[in-house]
């Protein structure tokens, strides 16, 4: 092989490194410039909140802190405390109540996959630390719930995508609930475990 012809292979071999490394670094360029999020950051709650406004107030309360890793991850931390006085396999519709009722209070964390648009899939667990009271609201016992959300639903953003609301529906489930006393553990017997619950969260993005 002549020397010309050497070169002129060394130098289309060279080019094509060249330009492959540039389409490369195009490519992850393209890639990051698509991920790039103007606000990671997030505060929120739930339009449920509202309840509180009611004369049977459940006294519910709920703050979620987010980070939004990429468009289409987020993870966040969720504190969450609520009372009730029925089992919540039937709550909102059930025939008999505890003689007393139950304060609970949890930290969770989640996960939030996005899909197409504003369609999106959670995952959550939160662990709820239980005080048991009688009617009297005297404490009597502490209990433990592991309590687990799949959750489905649609994200609508406004005000140049700062604002978001949450319309989904969740299945829940809480494989794990502890040391009922014996009058609340007879009204809860052979209710389910889990439900389907629709939910209302908004939030502000920062």
């Amino acid at each position: 092989m002549k020397l010309d012809e050497k070169i002129l292979i060394f130098l289309l071999l060279a080019a094509t490194a060249v330009f492959g490394q540039k389409t490369e670094s195009l490519d992850l360029l393209s890639d990051a410039t698509d991920n790039q999020i103007e606000h990671n950051y997030s505060i929120g709650s739930s339009f449920f909140m509202l309840g509180n406004l009611l004369s049977d107030a459940p006294d519910y309360y709920v703050l979620t802190f987010g980070y939004q890793f990429t468009k289409k991850d987020r993870i966040f931390a969720e504190f969450n405390t609520w009372k009730y006085s029925e089992p919540l396999g039937t709550y909102g519709h059930s025939d008999a109540f505890y003689p007393g009722y139950v304060r609970a209070f949890g930290v969770g964390i989640g996960y939030q996959r996005f899909y197409w648009k504003g369609l999106f899939t959670t995952v959550q667990a939160t662990p709820f630390m239980k005080q048991y009271y009688t009617t009297n609201n005297d404490k009597i016992q502490k209990g433990f719930q592991l309590y687990f959300q799949l959750i489905a639903g649609y994200r609508f953003e406004f005000f140049k995508k700062r604002w978001y609301l949450e319309p989904a529906y969740a299945l829940k489930y809480w494989p794990v609930d502890t040391n009922y006393p014996s009058d609340f553990a007879k009204i809860e017997n052979g209710k389910p475990n889990y439900i389907f619950e629709p939910s209302l969260n908004f939030g502000f993005k920062f």
